[in-house]
């Protein structure tokens, strides 16, 4: 018995799959303006938008008995009509051609179409995949916008249909590209030889230079002799350039490049022009806190430290002083050949006002200015010609101690002093107050030396010692144990306020100003002259008084 249509039809559809999202080949049967007429041998034909058959250009893509896939949406949806769709079908396809690049380990096309947090977004066929940063290109890119809308080249590192996740690298087509390049040209390069690159990367720290499938490091030191800020400032991307091959390791593949070798040495050509003490015109290329880089002939420079920049105003900073790109006149301090450095100084270029001063002062002139600082050791005082004289503590006063005598003064007051000495070398200038006036203790003291005897008005007695007036500022102290022969339990038993005494100095300190006097050195030495007193009359008694006394007492020592 022969099978009816409907059964045959119903057989022909057991053997398709019929569930929601499955792809079945279908026929283009007519085009419409909106929509597309297809037959997918189901229970009706399908209606597709037309809209899913166009291109980027909006052109319709197929013609009437074109075979096309679509995905089936429903068989049935409630009103006998056939839900297709073309566009599930491009996507189904589109998976399942990155499916079968990925397992084969193939290359596809994509193309940047926009920045995302961690890298970019990437159209492959009608999917968008994911490229982070760090997969964009060997080296790490400053700017990328090159690359942005042209189609590259990538590898699919990770698929996931289900989360719908597609992770590309263009990273890994490079290298495997260069690889056999590289091996190529790792071949033929060798230390020493110059070659050409192009500039395909700048950093701080330097630039990469695109060898031919191999990237060499060319340092922001090997860029050029004199110092360069930035790489930038030399070299552009793109710029095709010619360098030296510095380091080469062959195992690393790691090239170290250089710009400024190719040009001679300007520490060999043009120092020689160069002697310590001659004063030249230089720019300033650099400041730091320290001081200010200067290029004193191409490609040479010194620093000029920021204590040669001034010769008062020594922690000034640099950028109060100089700016960069600003001419100055310089003197060569050093030349350090074997370190490369010179040092430079401004302020010689001046007039030394240490050295003005000693011209327009000399030791005992009196100078008139007001202190500008007071400090633990002194007063600092201003003298003209835009340096400062220092007040030692111990030249402000002959009578009180310097922490005594320095609260007598002020910031900021007019005081007269006494030059004492200038040191040029040092930059040191020795002032005194105290010198102004006469020093009593000196005057007491070259007059009276240590064993004089002088007589002194008790003016303070306790009973250990006693304060003696010796003269007009001039005092002494006469101790318990040196004012008699015998033993003295109380000073004040003996020695009373006012009373005048006689007494030897016994010592004297001319650092710290001091006398000490002495009433039992003056007994002892009196004692010791009444002794001497009377043997002489002794021996004056039993001396011969006659001529024959005489000529019997030479007889006599004869004898014996």
């Amino acid at each position: 018995m022969s099978e009816s249509f409907a059964d045959l039809f119903a057989e022909s559809l057991e053997d398709l799959n019929m569930s929601p999202g499955a792809i079945v080949s279908a026929t283009v049967i007519a085009i419409e303006h909106d929509f597309i007429i297809v037959n997918a041998n189901l229970k009706s034909e399908g209606v597709i938008p037309r809209s899913q058959f166009t291109d980027s250009n909006n052109e319709l893509t197929v013609k009437v008995g074109d075979k096309v896939k679509v995905a089936l949406e429903s068989v049935e949806d409630g009103f006998g009509s056939t839900q297709l769709s073309r566009e599930k079908a491009k996507r189904a396809e589109a998976w399942e051609v990155l499916e079968i690049a990925y397992q084969k380990g193939e290359i596809v096309e994509g193309v940047i179409v926009g920045k995302v947090r961690g890298g970019f977004t990437v159209n492959v066929g009608s999917l968008q995949g994911f490229l982070p940063g760090s997969l964009l290109d060997m080296h790490p890119l400053r700017d990328s916008s090159h690359l942005e809308g042209c189609p590259l080249e990538f590898k699919l590192v990770k698929l996931d249909i289900k989360k719908n996740n597609v992770v590309v690298s263009r990273r890994a087509v490079l290298e495997e590209q260069n690889s056999v390049v590289r091996n190529e040209l790792l071949a033929t390069l060798d230390q020493g030889q110059v070659v050409k690159g192009i500039v395909k990367n700048i950093t701080d720290y330097g630039a990469f230079v695109d060898l031919g499938g191999l990237d060499g490091l060319l340092h922001i030191t090997d860029i050029a002799w004199k110092r360069v800020k930035h790489p930038s400032v030399v070299l552009s991307l793109g710029d095709e350039i010619e360098v030296k091959i510095l380091k080469f390791d062959r195992e690393k593949s790691r090239v170290s490049l250089g710009l400024k070798q190719l040009i001679p040495d300007p520490w060999t050509t043009q120092i020689e022009k160069l002697k310590v003490g001659e004063q030249t015109s230089a720019t300033v290329t650099n400041l730091t806190d320290y001081g200010c880089f200067a290029q004193i002939v191409e490609g040479v420079e010194g620093l000029v430290h920021v204590s040669e920049m001034d010769w008062t105003n020594r922690n000034i900073h640099p950028s109060k002083v100089v700016k960069v790109g600003e001419e100055i006149q310089v003197m060569v301090l050093d030349i350090d050949t074997n370190n490369r450095r010179i040092s430079l100084g401004m302020k010689q270029c001046g007039q030394n006002p240490w050295q003005t001063f000693s011209g327009k002062y000399a030791a005992g002139d009196k100078i008139t200015g007001k202190i500008r600082s007071i400090t633990d050791f002194g007063l600092f005082v201003s003298v003209g010609e835009g340096v400062d004289g220092l007040v030692h503590l111990s030249d402000i006063s002959w009578d009180l101690p310097g922490n005594e005598a320095v609260k007598s003064y002020k910031k900021g007051d007019e005081v007269e002093t006494v030059l004492l000495s200038v040191d040029i070398e040092k930059e040191r200038i020795a002032l005194s107050i105290k010198q102004l006036s006469g020093d009593d203790f000196a005057s007491f003291t070259a007059i009276h030396k240590k064993g004089a005897i002088v007589t002194a008005k008790v003016d303070e007695v306790d009973s250990n010692q006693a304060q003696l007036n010796l003269a007009e500022g001039v005092t002494a102290t006469l101790r318990r144990a040196d004012a008699s022969r015998e033993r003295i339990e109380d000073l004040t038993s003996v020695i009373s306020k006012g009373q005048s005494l006689e007494v030897m100095i016994s010592q004297i300190d001319n650092r710290n100003r001091k006398i000490q006097v002495s009433i039992k050195l003056l007994e002892q030495q009196q004692e010791k002259e009444a002794l001497d007193s009377v043997k002489e009359r002794a021996n004056e008694d039993l001396a011969p008084t006659t001529i024959g006394d005489l000529i019997k007492a030479q007889l006599d020592k004869k004898d014996k």
